[in-house]
């Protein structure tokens, strides 16, 4: 009976002690869900992240930085070197979780060997394009003397920059021309997007969209510098940015950026926002809005020698001609510059800088007004 006793007594311990275990799993299972749903949840959660699109006069370099991580994508070129390596310096960064140098063309690999030199680089991803000339050259010399490795990333890669998820585009095959050869990705933050094509043309683009990736994007870093051998139809459709920078020099001899680049932003309603203009571009991204540090352009001012600030103009329709006619109200256009009678400045009438106080329509000639001692304004170039 004592026996028996004791047999019942075991397998009760033995039950008590199997449940307190199931159950104290069952407890660090919850916990742990629970841990991994927090971190989850500061995962999805953006941090800020800025976009610098560096003034390097004709060529490309930004600057992302995110959650305490950078990443560059191209240096300029070889006169530009020491720039870039000041300006990331100002901007407290010490290291580069990537440096992505899309293409071998002089203005975007040119200041790379610096910037190699001078920061800690974790990973470098370069054209599946190679050239035989000195600025390559040193480029991967500068890599071999510091020891780093470097790749072309594979189309669908994903990497993280800090809150933000980068995701090459391309290229999708080995070409020809180097500047279809770009490395393309899209950085997002949240729900901001940013698209990079480096310097790709209409072939590369019609790969890009043959490969089924999203290419929507908030913000388009323009191809090639505002050239109208990118940015072609189909590839705006698919991007259907809201905003786009072009990165490009003053008085370039390529005559960047081209009309017809111009002539479709303008009719899609994408604000633009240009380095030649402005200098340095600085956006703003906290995962839900976009903000720029800079007004947008209103000079729609082609590159291309006898570029004016009318490459494109909306033909006035019949509804307003006959509103016209039958109210007597002025035409806007007839007022030709909104002078500040303080400040002895001239503006466009679409300037987004115009005085509120101390303000004189004119419909004079822009030499009568320069006439009368008036100076025009620098940010929209009357």
């Amino acid at each position: 009976m004592k026996r028996i006793y004791k047999q019942l007594l075991s397998i009760f311990l033995a039950a008590i002690i199997l449940t307190g275990g199931i159950a104290a799993d069952s407890m660090m299972s919850i916990a742990s869900s629970t841990r991994a749903g927090n971190v989850q949840e500061k995962n999805t959660e953006a941090a800020k992240m800025e976009v610098h699109f560096i003034d390097v006069g004709q060529g490309d370099s930004t600057l992302i930085t995110c959650d305490g991580h950078s990443m560059l994508i191209d240096a300029g070129d070889y006169s530009k070197g020491t720039a870039i390596q000041n300006y990331l310096q100002k901007q407290k960064v010490k290291k580069l979780d990537y440096l992505i140098l899309t293409h071998p063309d002089s203005d975007h690999i040119g200041g790379a060997p610096v910037m190699i030199t001078k920061f800690e680089i974790d990973k470098v991803f370069v054209s599946n394009y190679e050239k035989d000339n000195k600025t390559y050259q040193k480029l991967i010399q500068a890599l071999d003397n510091k020891g780093l490795k470097y790749t072309t990333p594979e189309v669908g890669a994903q990497y993280s920059l800090g809150t933000a998820t980068v995701t090459i585009l391309a290229p999708n095959d080995t070409y020809d021309n180097p500047n279809d050869a770009s490395i393309a990705l899209m950085i997002q933050n949240g729900d901001n997007r940013f698209l990079f094509t480096g310097d790709a043309e209409e072939a590369a683009e019609q790969d890009m969209l043959e490969n089924g990736m999203d290419f929507a994007a908030d913000v388009y870093k323009a191809g090639h510098h505002g050239s109208r051998s990118s940015t072609s139809q189909k590839f705006f459709e698919a991007v259907s940015p809201s905003y786009a920078v072009i990165s490009c020099g003053e008085d370039n001899s390529y005559g960047h950026p081209h009309a017809e680049t111009l002539n479709t932003f303008r009719m899609n309603g994408v604000k633009v926002y240009r380095t030649d203009e402005d200098g340095t571009i600085i956006a703003t991204s906290d995962g839900k809005t976009i903000t720029f540090n800079v007004p947008a352009s209103e000079t729609w001012k082609a590159g291309e020698p006898n570029g004016n600030s009318s490459v494109w103009e909306t033909p006035k329709s019949e509804a307003q001609e006959s509103k016209k006619q039958e109210t007597g109200e002025a035409d806007p256009t007839e007022i030709t510059y909104v002078l500040n009678v303080k400040t002895k400045k001239f503006h466009k009438p679409t300037c987004n800088s115009l005085p509120t106080t101390n303000r004189k329509d004119s419909t004079e000639s822009r030499e009568s007004i320069i006439a009368q001692g008036y100076e025009p304004c620098k940010r929209c170039n009357p």
